[in-house]
């Protein structure tokens, strides 16, 4: 079963873009599927996320935000599929 990174975002958003970007990059060699949402008009996951968009979660567990670094994406990853 392929895993799922979600990344939860905002329209008009840079980092939300570039964070984007890395996942597709990353994706061919990583074998992942991605899902995005946007927190714009829900209130409840405005509140949740605020301002720290994007937010990154791999199987629905939080990672990252703002930003996506490749090597640690690799590594959280890596721990994500030893434990499944």
């Amino acid at each position: 079963m392929r895993n799922i990174v979600k990344i939860y975002s905002r329209h008009n958003c840079h980092l939300c873009d570039v964070a984007l970007e890395t996942l597709i990059q990353l994706q061919p060699e990583l074998d992942f599927d991605i899902e995005k949402e946007f927190i714009d008009g829900n209130p409840d996951l405005e509140k949740k996320y605020g301002e720290q968009v994007p937010v990154i979660q791999i199987d629905g567990h939080h990672h990252d935000f703002w930003r996506v670094d490749p090597d640690r994406f690799r590594a959280s990853l890596a721990r994500h599929r030893q434990h499944q």
